[in-house]
């Protein structure tokens, strides 16, 4: 019998906007617009980014992102590269048409969420500029800038940052790899003595970089001077073939971050000049003397802003997670409330609007507090350049708190939102699996979660022995000082306020129980070392909830500031049911720790359970309108259940068909192995 040919449409999505969909964005008592100016960070940003968002994915196949899971690891990252390239040719034409002069658009854009359409398995050369051309700018003399740095910046070359290795990731002290001074030929020689030396993880490495910054134990007369960077070349220019010495590769399929192109990095009797060691700060001269950096955290540096953008990054996954999840619940019926109605839309059950709304205020609160956290890093920066380095340590807390928290919160909540979209959301086309890969990978890159903890929790014991003594504190955790000094500060009242100082209440009470039991241990004879890794769990309970704290009172200090009078009272008041949600919602879920120290009464409880269900009510009209206003296009969702015009099951239908499953209507399989086997039976 011959074989028949599927009739695939075109396509089968409509070009009309979804009743329901539409509905719920007539309904608002808002205006979207105001909603994603703020968000945006004022109407010319927002003004500014759309424009630039439009001429970026003007002529990207949308149905074709839809499919990249389709495709195979090489064509992935081939893919990737392709989108990578095609976004930076955009933003160089941009440059030179808008502001030839300038860097607004090429290369400061290249890292921004405008690329998220262009590259949905990520961005292999993002790295590039989200780490290793920032490291090279605060390391590098100026010399040494001008000589490789601006090639870097210019993609003239292209690198990544290589840190991480098999055998170590977040314990820097405890790396492997070596570069020895050599005196007689002004080089230092790099290796990576053993298979747990290789280098491992950094993004692009595999087959997308000519060069790298490779973090190594600095040797001089075989004594070692800790970790320094120095910058690499391990493949030609032109052929872009490994160099010799160099061991270079894909580290392999991932189960996010599919288009990065992570790699591998083994070296031996690699020679580079001395003048590749990055000197700004730590220096060592022809005759092998070293000059130490003024500070041990400046080395590190790369890594504070880096968790920095993991703060803000999060947060907008989980406002893309919150969007499609909203949206869909908004044109999915299903299971009426009342046995003789229509079946209403999912987003009218209570239990579905726990799921949605929550996320959606958590995402805000941690875009406003990681605005706090890039301000703080800012003026660490000009600090720094006048050789000032008080500010580091704060700094190093908060990135690493809110790194740790937004990276949790944010992991959990896209699984949420994915449940919430119940079948269809573990359809790849739904792009919930990727949000939620990429949201939980911030878990463990850049510093794994437990062992950031760890490090808030050592820099809490300082604090609180500073406190003890009077000592002037970091703005971020003067509250130390004012529960040692008020009694009356976890006194419960319930208001926004309140609620803020009794997150601050338990998280310095946990502080001070942490303090005892290490003080405890070391009075006891044990070392300094194991006094902390027994006081470990006690360490990082206090450092979440200090981390939580701020983002309480970052959230409450955006919505109840002084910023509020220049909003209108309808977009305040979706601000405020926002504010409202996430903090009893949090409170609520820290009630055990709030329960040691503060005085909450079953009545105080049950007023907390009242309130939650009251605010959620309250949001359901603006639910969609306030996630039209984080300003997803469609591309950037990457959603067959997420997209502007509401039309789930169209679009799920339409990504199907397309599957190059379904371009034959009989596989060949069949013919090769299922209908043998099938006649062999008869």
């Amino acid at each position: 019998m011959a074989s028949s040919t599927s009739v695939i449409p075109n396509t089968v999505i409509p070009t009309t906007v979804n009743p329901d969909l539409q509905k719920e964005r007539d309904a608002a008592s808002f205006s979207s617009e105001e909603f994603a100016a703020w968000w945006a960070g004022g109407e010319e940003v927002l003004k500014f980014n759309r424009g630039v968002r439009e001429y970026m994915e003007k002529d990207v196949d949308f149905s074709e992102m839809l499919q990249l899971q389709n495709k195979t690891h090489e064509e992935i990252i081939e893919f990737s590269t392709r989108g990578a390239i095609d976004g930076a040719k955009k933003l160089r034409r941009l440059q030179e048409e808008r502001n030839p002069s300038g860097d607004v658009y090429w290369p400061n854009m290249y890292d921004n969420q405008v690329m998220w359409g262009l590259v949905p398995g990520g961005n292999p050369f993002g790295v590039m500029y989200v780490m290793l051309v920032k490291a090279l700018q605060a390391q590098c003399t100026p010399e040494q800038y001008e000589d490789f740095g601006k090639r870097v910046e210019r993609f003239e070359i292209c690198g990544t940052y290589a840190q991480t290795e098999l055998g170590h990731g977040t314990y820097l002290r405890g790396l492997e790899t070596r570069a020895d001074f050599d005196r007689k030929t002004d080089e230092f020689v790099l290796n990576t003595p053993k298979i747990s030396s290789y280098k491992w993880w950094p993004g692009g490495l595999g087959h997308s970089s000519n060069h790298c910054l490779v973090m190594a134990q600095l040797y001089i007369d075989d004594k070692c001077k800790g970790p320094h960077m120095f910058f690499i070349q391990v493949r030609d220019e032109d052929t872009h073939e490994p160099l010799p010495g160099v061991h270079i590769g894909d580290i392999g399929k991932k189960m996010g971050f599919i288009g990065v192109n992570n790699g591998f990095l083994g070296l031996k009797d690699v020679r580079i000049p001395r003048t590749r060691m990055l000197m700004r700060h730590a220096q060592v001269k022809a005759d092998g003397s070293y000059v130490s950096s003024p500070t041990n955290v400046l080395t590190y540096f790369a890594m504070v802003r880096t968790r920095c953008v993991v703060a803000r990054s999060n947060a907008i996954m989980l406002a893309a997670a919150s969007t499609i999840a909203t949206r869909y619940s908004a044109v999915r019926r299903q299971s009426p409330i009342n046995p003789n109605e229509r079946e209403p839309q999912i987003m009218d059950h209570v239990t579905q609007q726990m799921k949605l709304f929550p996320e959606i205020g958590t995402s805000v609160a941690y875009r406003k507090a990681s605005e706090y956290l890039w301000n703080l890093y800012d003026v660490t920066i000009k600090d720094i350049e006048n050789g000032k380095y008080e500010r580091l340590p704060e700094l190093h807390s908060l990135s690493c708190a809110l790194k740790v928290t937004c990276s949790m919160d944010s992991a959990a909540g896209v699984e949420k939102l994915r449940l919430a979209c119940g079948g269809h959301g573990y359809l790849t086309s739904s792009n919930m699996s990727n949000l939620y890969v990429n949201a939980t990978a911030a878990c463990t890159y850049e510093g794994e979660n437990t062992v950031l903890l760890l490090q808030i929790g050592r820099f809490l014991m300082k604090t609180w022995r500073a406190a003890l003594t009077g000592a002037p504190l970091p703005p971020t955790v003067r509250y130390l000082a004012e529960v040692q000094k008020n009694p009356e500060f976890g006194k419960w009242t319930g208001s926004w306020e309140n609620m803020v100082k009794a997150m601050q209440y338990a998280a310095a009470n946990r502080t001070q129980l942490a303090f005892k039991s290490l003080s405890n241990r070391l009075s006891m004879g044990e070392t300094e070392a194991n006094a902390a890794n027994h006081t470990g769990i006690e360490f990082t309970q206090a450092a979440e909830l200090h981390g939580r704290a701020f983002v309480f009172s970052a959230f409450t200090e955006a919505v109840t500031g002084a910023k509020s009078k220049t909003r209108s009272a309808n977009f305040n008041r979706v601000l405020e049911n926002l504010l409202e949600l996430y903090l009893v919602k949090e409170t609520l879920n820290q009630m055990g720790h709030l329960l040691r120290f503060i005085n909450l009464t079953d009545t105080d409880l049950s007023r907390l359970q009242d309130r939650l269900e009251t605010v959620l009510t309250k949001l359901r009209p603006d639910a969609v309108g306030i996630v039209d206003g984080f300003d997803f296009s469609d591309l950037q969702l990457n959603s067959t259940l997420g997209s502007y015009d509401g039309n789930a099951y169209e679009r799920i239908f339409d990504a199907a068909l397309k599957n190059p499953m379904n371009q034959k209507s009989v596989p060949k399989s069949f013919h090769e192995i299922l209908r043998p086997f099938m006649k062999s039976n008869i």
